[in-house]
């Protein structure tokens, strides 16, 4: 059996010409027997083409190229033609086809569809986040968290936590009730990272009172009461004294403006 010696040529990582040379060469020999491939990554100069394209000729190997830029396409066929070399240019053609049905120029950055990627995963990461840490389920979150929002029930913190995540940022929250002790965890982070939430006593009424009649039960509940929402909101200020952190007030703010505030205190710490 013929011995196969492919250089994958990258300004990226060479992930994708090398998934491309795999997935070619399992067509012949599908484990990849006798077959040598190798990353050349991040390539950024007409220097190193030259430099691949002589060791390509000293190995017998040929070549697949994954390289964005122009200039650096026309290098590489240019010394693949004085050496004598094989080579396949694996997106040249579809960017130059696209520029043409869009009549666009590319950005010929290097790495772009990668940055996309971990861009997208990291929303992913932080949403995952949210749901993990919200509603205090583990005091553990709050040290790891990018943002901390603390209040009492409906002062927004989930439906907040979950916008401030489609941002990138990881947040945690926790639910404020007198007869609960706040987790320690709450007075060991950096209170300029913490928000607490608070809301008109009037306003949270009209609030939970439409909140129990939606889920069946009278509107008269203590839950409701403003005498009880005013005693959790004394123990919510004691609480934010104690850590030193910043209060927004949240009545008639619609989520987004609340977490434009909070981005805006985070970009300036």
């Amino acid at each position: 059996m013929k011995m196969l010696n492919l250089f994958i040529v990258s300004d990226s990582i060479g992930e994708t010409g090398e998934l491309v040379a795999r997935a070619a060469v399992s067509q012949f020999r599908p484990g990849l027997q006798h077959t040598k491939l190798k990353r050349f990554t991040h390539i950024d100069s007409l220097d190193h083409i030259k430099e691949i394209t002589a060791l390509a000729k000293d190995q017998n190997a040929s070549i697949l190229y994954t390289l964005v830029q122009q200039e650096m396409r026309e290098a590489i066929v240019k010394y693949c033609k004085e050496y004598d070399l094989e080579c396949v240019d694996l997106i040249g053609p579809v960017i130059n086809l696209l520029e043409k049905k869009l009549d666009e120029k590319s950005f010929e950055e290097p790495g772009l569809v990668r940055k996309l990627d971990e861009d997208y995963f990291k929303k992913i990461e932080a949403v995952e986040f949210a749901v993990k840490y919200d509603d205090g389920r583990d005091p553990r979150g709050l040290l790891q968290a990018d943002i901390v929002l603390i209040g009492v029930s409906r002062t927004s913190k989930t439906p907040l936590s979950q916008y401030l995540a489609n941002k990138r940022y990881k947040v945690a929250n926790v639910p404020l009730v007198p007869e609960v002790e706040p987790p320690e965890e709450l007075f060991q982070i950096d209170p300029s990272k913490c928000f607490g939430l608070i809301i008109t006593p009037d306003k949270l009424n009209s609030i939970r009172r439409e909140r129990l009649i939606a889920i069946g039960l009278k509107d008269d509940a203590s839950y409701a009461k403003v005498e009880r929402i005013n005693e959790e909101i004394a123990h919510f200020q004691k609480v934010v004294e104690r850590i030193g952190c910043k209060v927004i007030d949240v009545t008639n703010r619609a989520v987004e403006e609340t977490a434009n505030l909070v981005i805006t205190q985070i970009q300036q710490k």
